[in-house]
């Protein structure tokens, strides 16, 4: 004799076969924003170089400029307190005075300038009074770029589904980031063919409903993470400024360069006059 209750418990094939493809779509689902979030950290850390490459040629080259602007005023301040000698012009001559920033002492001059090599050709260079070579300039060729997407696709530690690979992971995107972050290609391409040697990327088991909604909630909180990243370098100084001109930044910094010199002669005229 059958029991009804039982039979009522028992899940029919059709319900069974929309488990089925409930699970499927949630397994593409998780695959999709794991692809997505990968390729919106790509983008984070591609501006994340170019900014800072942006940044240290902005000081590079304005920086002197600007070190010249703010000596200029300081020393115009105190020509008009001296003239005036009003306590409100005093106070704004040393105020002035106090922005302008002091010369480096030999030990800020050579932080981090001396490694496990000992002293490099720059740092020699200003210690025997020969002329220094600027770093060159660094920002990653197209072709870099698409290797260095090629592969954080690849060997992205998000990927990885236990501690161990992920570690490694880890450890191995470090060093394509810097690798990245310096521009060089021939690197880029070592790694490339370091990862395809290495062991054979697991492929993702389909896991429980709990597990696959735990990671999407996951990948969620890191993209948010990311986006606050991504929102802050935009808003930042050198980020504004890259975004005015991202495909020609070395004309927007001689157009910087062009406006810095006319306020230094304006300045050095007003001056000038003053001392008259």
């Amino acid at each position: 004799m059958t029991n009804p209750e039982a039979d009522q418990t028992q899940p029919t094939p059709e319900q069974l076969e929309a488990e089925r493809q409930a699970a499927q779509r949630l397994e593409k689902a998780v695959l999709a924003a794991e692809q997505a979030l990968i390729e919106f950290e790509i983008a984070v850390e591609t501006f994340r170089v170019e900014v800072e490459n942006f940044s240290r040629l902005h000081h590079q080259r304005l920086g002197p400029m600007y070190s010249r602007l703010d000596e200029l005023d300081a020393q115009i301040a105190e020509a008009v307190a001296a003239r005036s000698g009003d306590p409100e012009d005093e106070r704004r001559a040393r105020e002035l005075r106090g922005l302008v920033q002091p010369m480096p002492g030999v030990e800020e001059l050579f932080h981090g300038w001396i490694d496990s090599e000992g002293i490099p050709p720059e740092a020699d260079a200003m210690l025997n009074d020969k002329p220094v070579q600027p770093p060159r300039r660094v920002r990653p060729s197209e072709e870099a770029r698409r290797i260095y997407r090629e592969l954080v696709r690849k060997a992205h530690p998000d990927l990885a589904r236990d501690d161990a690979e992920r570690e490694r992971r880890d450890a191995f995107i470090s060093r394509v980031n810097s690798a990245y972050a310096r521009g060089d290609q021939e690197q880029l391409l070592k790694l490339t063919e370091e990862w395809e040697k290495g062991p054979e990327p697991e492929r993702p088991e389909t896991g429980p409903s709990e597990e696959l909604y735990a990671r999407l909630e996951w990948l969620a909180e890191r993209k948010e993470m990311l986006a606050a990243v991504a929102s802050e370098l935009e808003s930042s100084a050198i980020g504004s400024m890259l975004r005015m001109a991202p495909d020609d930044p070395d004309r927007l910094l001689e157009e910087i360069a062009e406006q810095l010199l006319a306020q230094v002669s304006e300045r050095e005229a007003q001056l000038a006059k003053l001392a008259s």
